[in-house]
């Protein structure tokens, strides 16, 4: 079996892939200050109660950008794990045509979510974009190239920020789409603007790339708010909220290849 791993900033995503079929996931969230016994008991607690053994496991793809939770990652790997381990680091691996300069701007979970999109439609020109802690926006090419994206501040991020330095402006609920745009009480008039709002700044930024490229791109959303930002956002064609773990899982074909 396959176990693949994505650390990001808020969560940690996992999946078991027995050959190309996903037959588990999870999401946690992302403590930096675990310690490798936290995190061998979490791993364990999540795999027993799937009735799946870490012995079960044989490839293990990581990618990761919070380096303190590499750390606990590497010893866990070393002391619990039985299997072949590799790490995604775009300063030394390519696993497709990458544009930026330098290579190792484009951050691990970019480059898989790239992968993923590129294997799941291929021959067609592509924008991901990841509703995640950062919004970001990748381009990728119908020959399979990686052509650069865009970061922007996540909607949760967002909103936050919106609440703390306003000292009369509440917390709201995300998961919310307002019926109308016009509100008539704070509440509503902060969700319209952070909902609606960012669906319109999701629709200009995807018009402005395709100008500039001139090239109408398949748009693929993923991460947490994915599913909420295509009910409102009239450019987005499809989610696919596993979309990481499938780019995981391709790397782990091209590193080791079936015969």
């Amino acid at each position: 079996m396959l176990l693949v791993i994505d650390v990001g900033n808020t969560n940690i995503v996992l999946g078991i892939y027995s050959q190309k079929s996903l037959v588990q996931d999870w999401r946690i969230p992302t403590y930096r200050k675990n310690t490798v016994g936290e995190l061998h008991l979490t791993l364990n607690q999540l795999f027993q109660t799937s009735g799946i053994q870490l012995s079960q496991i044989d490839q293990i793809v990581i990618a990761c950008v919070v380096p303190s939770v590499a750390k606990h990652l590497v010893s866990f790997c070393e002391k619990h794990v039985k299997a072949s381990v590799f790490w995604i680091n775009t300063a030394t691996q390519s696993f497709m045509p990458n544009l930026c300069v330098p290579a190792s701007d484009l951050g691990a979970d970019r480059l898989v979510n790239a992968l993923g999109a590129h294997h799941l439609h291929p021959n067609e020109d592509l924008i991901v974009i990841d509703f995640g802690t950062a919004t970001t926006f990748d381009v990728i090419s119908a020959k399979g190239e990686y052509k650069g994206g865009v970061i922007a501040p996540g909607i949760q991020i967002s909103s936050e920020a919106l609440s703390r330095k306003a000292a009369r402006l509440p917390r709201v609920e995300l998961f919310v789409i307002p019926e109308k745009i016009v509100g008539t009480n704070t509440v509503a008039c902060m969700q319209s603007g952070i909902i609606y709002g960012y669906a319109a700044m999701v629709e200009g930024m995807i018009g402005r790339i395709a100008q500039e490229l001139g090239v109408m791109s398949r748009v693929i959303a993923t991460g947490g708010f994915a599913a909420l930002l295509a009910k409102t956002c009239s450019v987005i064609s499809a989610v696919h909220p596993t979309l990481t773990l499938e780019g995981l899982r391709c790397v782990a074909e091209l590193v080791w290849p079936k015969p």
